[in-house]
């Protein structure tokens, strides 16, 4: 497994999704490996819940971080025995040309529309579009889509068929509310934002209706960008005292305490599939209020509130949530189904594993794959259809 920074760690979805998935296939009796970006952990173990850790280099900057040290492990994977490989973020999409050219299987977790991010140039979108354009051909049978919607745009963009597997969550409650005054918080006294301070992710839109607000609550933005951003120093200048920088918080228990002990999550994801950071948030039993996309309707149904990009339609939306308590407690209620429902990490540790047999099988996952035939492909056609709906 690789492509991200490694495990343990909190900073992004991806190295979420590893620290879940990685000891649960251990568990099933598996042998995973998973690369980390050895500058990183300044302890480095060699096996972290029975998963197997490699350290690897690479060149630290926006840009090349990820490219230089996905090189690095395509390299040393060559001359490992590996049955599957599993690659996250569509930016590695060439570099699974190598370990396809010596006849190893290869599944890629393309994510979002990194294409369309703000945080990159053009010619960073030109190369992450090219990426998308042909991931198809590189990985022919492995191309994972975390959203129905996401796979419809592979489908229809790129003619690029792909099995669908979601992230997962925990449910879980506050066991230790204390660590909130660590961050001059107070339990259900604040709205918490829990996102990468990137432009797609909508958090000036959402400081902005916040200022509108009248509440004594404060807006907990827990969250930083991994290098110098003119997005976030603009942020920063808000005059509103309530506004709270949390910077990033690199542990589970404390994202999980601000989750539990927050008045309402606001999810201004824009970007991407299935959105880890708003599973943590239903997981949680947060009540959530989330931008309008055809993502987040397919992950948050009715089990939650929605925004349109407008900081006037959110400041309303935050009002009425202000003056009735008993929706957020109802949504906070509900919240834990949703998961239950379709997001459990066991379920997706099942379609992954079932996805890797099926590669090394020699079956065409795309057609075969239990989360994408049946009645789930009907799921994936209502799913459009309704967030067709709710976009016009």
């Amino acid at each position: 497994m690789l492509g991200c920074r490694g495990i343990p760690s909190t900073y992004s979805g991806y190295e979420t999704f590893f620290g879940e998935l990685a000891p649960r296939l251990a568990a099933r009796g598996h042998q995973v490996t998973v690369y980390c970006r050895r500058g990183i952990f300044e302890e480095r173990p060699s096996s972290y819940r029975g998963v197997r850790l490699i350290y690897l280099p690479n060149i630290e900057s926006k840009v090349l971080s990820t490219p230089t040290h996905t090189l690095l492990c395509m390299l040393d994977m060559l001359f490992r025995k590996v049955d599957v490989a599993l690659v996250v973020n569509i930016v590695n999409a060439f570099q699974c040309v190598i370990p396809r050219l010596f006849g190893k299987q290869v599944a890629i977790n393309v994510d979002g529309l990194d294409w369309k991010r703000g945080k990159w140039g053009s010619i960073g979108r030109k190369y992450f579009y090219s990426n998308a354009k042909w991931v198809g051909k590189i990985c022919p049978r492995g191309v994972v889509a975390d959203a129905y919607e996401m796979r419809r745009i592979y489908l229809e963009e790129f003619a690029t068929p792909s099995v669908c597997i979601a992230y997962g969550a925990n449910i879980e409650s506050s066991t230790n509310p204390e660590v909130l005054r660590d961050y001059g918080l107070e339990p259900f006294q604040y709205y918490l934002i829990a996102s990468r301070l990137v432009p797609e992710n909508n958090a000036d839109l959402i400081v902005q209706a916040f200022e509108r607000l009248r509440t004594d609550r404060q807006l907990a933005i827990a969250g930083a960008a991994n290098y110098r951003s003119e997005f976030v120093e603009r942020l920063k200048r808000t005059k509103d005292p309530r506004v709270r920088f949390l910077g990033h918080v690199d542990s589970v228990e404390r994202v999980k305490e601000l989750h539990c002990n927050a008045y309402a999550y606001i999810h201004g994801h824009s970007m991407g599939g299935t959105n880890p950071a708003l599973l943590k948030a239903l997981g949680y039993g947060n009540c959530v209020l989330a931008l309008r996309t055809p993502f987040n309707s397919e992950v948050l149904k009715d089990y939650g509130m929605f925004f349109e990009r407008d900081a006037g339609d959110l400041a309303r939306r935050l009002q009425e949530l202000e003056s009735n308590p008993q929706i957020v407690a109802e949504c906070r209620r509900r919240a834990p189904e949703r998961i239950r429902e379709a997001y459990t990490w066991e379920k997706i540790t099942e379609q992954y594993e079932e996805l890797f047999l099926q590669l090394m099988d020699g079956t065409d996952p795309s057609r075969m794959h239990s989360s994408v035939r049946n009645a789930a492909v009907e799921e994936c056609s209502r799913a459009t259809v309704a967030a067709d709906a709710s976009a016009a």
